[in-house]
């Protein structure tokens, strides 16, 4: 699609889902016309992040697009939590964290690999991000485990809850020192680390910003028109809380990064796509779902970390297939389909729930 006609889609899209959320149209056209909206918002906000990027070099970029491209994820989050849809905040979590790892990171390593027989990626990179899913899995197993106990209360697993979403945001602010300062050289990749690529950005640094915080603000607003129509859709189409919340809400929040590291990875940038990808996991583990955690003490309910037995399920194959593809540095597209299958598996298993 060319820059004039998306363009003209974005404005077209968030005009009408404002008329529509605004007038009242009805459930189905107004979810119909956010969710539209916020695929092109994110894209938006996709290529602003990539054109940023550009001047930031490979590693920074891809930060940077990991986390422009959880703002979606994270501000329809924000709106959950006040609304007080606490199972499908978490379920969105958990939508996230899968989608990343097996739907994006699959797709990446899927497309990447059927233009390139192999590519590689920094090792050290692949086994820091290996250790840092662990520790992610780690942190949200203890409160479930400990808060199924009979010794433990309700008050005592909001406060294990508060203290790991804690320790998880210290740790992530610590992951960043490390990978972007103290280790900054040796966790870049040998190839592609300088800048401009040989490519043009879409736009100059200062329009480039301009255009970040503006896709960011109508983010926000679109978000926020969609958690609107939840509760009635869910309820019109008999789906589960859970299944809304970890597959369209993910797939629909984090549209930026399937595109951006699906055509970095056939670009043979396949360092960047699993920057973005697992990059995105983990922020989503380590930053976001802590984040979350404080925020709802501000609208007096707090939301604890105890995820159920499914949710854990899923976040705990997911870390294993892509710590077990990723871990060499290597990947190829049948390793991108093994991601793709365990995918779709558990799609269908979240849809009969």
């Amino acid at each position: 699609m060319n820059q004039k006609l998306f363009f003209a889609c974005l404005i077209a899209l968030f005009g009408l889902s404002a008329i529509a959320h605004y007038g009242h149209w009805g459930t189905i056209p107004e979810f119909c016309l956010s969710a539209a909206a916020i695929l092109f918002v994110a894209g938006f906000l996709g290529k602003a992040t990539e054109s940023v990027a550009h001047y930031a070099g490979q590693r920074l970029g891809g930060f940077l697009n990991a986390t422009f491209g959880n703002a979606a994820e994270l501000i329809i989050a924000i709106f959950l939590v006040k609304s007080g849809h606490y199972e499908m905040v978490k379920a969105s979590i958990t939508g996230s964290i899968i989608g990343n790892l097996l739907l994006v990171l699959g797709l990446s390593v899927f497309l990447g690999g059927l233009k390139y027989k192999e590519q590689k990626f920094n090792v050290q990179l692949a086994g820091h991000n290996s250790s840092l899913m662990i520790l992610a899995v780690i942190a949200l197993f203890i409160p479930a485990i400990f808060g199924a106990s009979e010794h433990f209360s309700a008050d005592q697993s909001e406060t294990l809850s508060l203290a790991i979403a804690a320790i998880l945001i210290v740790a992530y602010i610590l992951w960043l020192i490390f990978s972007m300062i103290t280790h900054k050289s040796i966790l870049e990749d040998a190839v592609e680390t300088t800048p401009d690529h040989g490519e043009e950005a879409a736009w100059s640094k200062g329009v480039s910003i301009l255009f970040l915080v503006l896709a960011t603000v109508m983010t926000a607003f679109v978000s926020e028109w969609l958690v609107h129509t939840l509760d009635s859709f869910t309820e019109k189409f008999n789906l589960s809380a859970i299944f809304v919340g970890a597959f369209l809400i993910a797939i629909v929040g984090n549209a930026a990064e399937h595109s951006a590291a699906i055509l970095l990875a056939m670009k043979n940038k396949i360092g960047a796509a699993v920057e973005i990808a697992v990059g995105s996991s983990l922020q989503i583990a380590l930053f976001v779902s802590p984040v979350l955690v404080f925020v709802s003490l501000l609208f007096g309910e707090p939301m604890n970390l105890v995820f159920t037995t499914i949710e854990l399920a899923a976040i705990g194959v997911s870390v294993f297939i892509a710590t077990s593809i990723s871990r060499d540095g290597r990947t190829n597209w049948y390793e991108g389909s093994l991601l793709l299958f365990v995918y779709i598996i558990l799609g269908f298993a979240f849809y009969l729930v």
